[in-house]
């Protein structure tokens, strides 16, 4: 433990954490994102409503064994996050929450999300929510993040897994067009990353993280974000080629990757010190529009 968690974690006992301490170890901007795609997966798995209990339970459910993620990811990092200025504040780091708290706390969100999913969804989607966790909080955080500049690539894919978890919660059954929407946040997750590390280049390298623009380079992140975005354009008409959405899909769909495809290009030719933050900004945007275009083009579909 560095110096800096050590004075904290002595400073602790005076400080007293608030529900809103123990909230932000949840990554609640994070958890909604990943909801808002299971929830799409849900919807898309069904030409009617889904049933309410599968409803707020699926939610609730992969809501908390991700908040359990989220949570164990901020005790692995904690050493890692003193040395960032984008997360020396938070809860773990500053010491108003104890590692062993948060553990116990994880644990506690975990058990109580696959509970849930086990009891009043299905045990499919409890079994592979619970990979996810597995392979967020600790295959990512635990191993891969410190291991190799492809760490986020790899990772991404637990990070990927909510609309198909959506999807199981419905059907109890992995299907092919739920795989195509993993794909779409998997090949997102890259140029969404990337472009912040390019943005906190020299925190990553402080932190001695092998992210791939401190291993490879500013420019060559570029070139990779740029690429990828390329790829997330194509990989984005699948849904329309295979007959998944329609013309809705597409036209939005269309749209958003002629966005991201702006900020991706003017990131690798035209930067200044704001592009790289612009540019993952817009991909946040772009993955929840993404998802509400899918969920229009749907309902649009049964209903025209």
């Amino acid at each position: 433990m560095n110096k800096t968690l050590q004075a904290n974690y002595a400073k602790s006992p005076s400080q007293v954490a608030s529900w809103r301490d123990y909230y932000e170890l949840t990554k609640p901007k994070v958890v909604m994102l990943l909801l808002l795609t299971a929830l799409v997966g849900m919807c898309l798995a069904t030409e009617t409503w889904v049933s309410w209990q599968v409803l707020i339970a699926g939610l609730g459910g992969i809501g908390l064994l991700s908040s359990s993620a989220a949570v164990i990811n901020h005790v692995v990092d904690r050493n890692i996050d003193s040395k960032m200025a984008r997360t020396f504040n938070r809860p773990v780091t500053k010491g108003k929450i104890s590692p062993l708290r948060a553990t116990i706390f994880a644990f506690v969100l975990g058990v109580a999300g696959f509970i849930c999913l086990e009891l009043w969804v299905n045990r499919l989607t409890a079994l592979l929510t619970l990979a996810s966790l597995v392979g967020y909080a600790v295959v990512y955080t635990m191993f891969l993040k410190r291991a190799t500049p492809q760490n986020i690539v790899i990772g991404g894919l637990a990070g990927a897994a909510p609309p198909l978890l959506g999807w199981t919660a419905v059907t109890g059954e992995i299907h092919s067009h739920a795989l195509l929407l993993v794909l779409i946040v998997f090949t997102w997750t890259p140029p969404h990353f990337w472009a912040l590390a390019i943005h906190r280049v020299k925190d990553y390298a402080k932190a001695e993280i092998p992210m791939l623009p401190v291993t490879h380079g500013v420019e060559f992140t570029k070139t990779s974000v740029l690429l990828y975005t390329l790829l997330l354009t194509i990989v984005c008409l699948l849904p329309y080629l295979t007959g998944m959405s329609g013309v809705i899909y597409l036209l939005g769909s269309g749209l958003l990757n002629v966005g991201f495809m702006y900020y991706a290009w003017k990131l690798k030719y035209a930067a200044n010190e704001n592009t790289a933050m612009k540019t993952f900004g817009f991909s946040i945007v772009h993955l929840m529009v993404l998802f509400v275009v899918l969920l229009v083009d749907h309902y649009l579909k049964f209903t025209l």
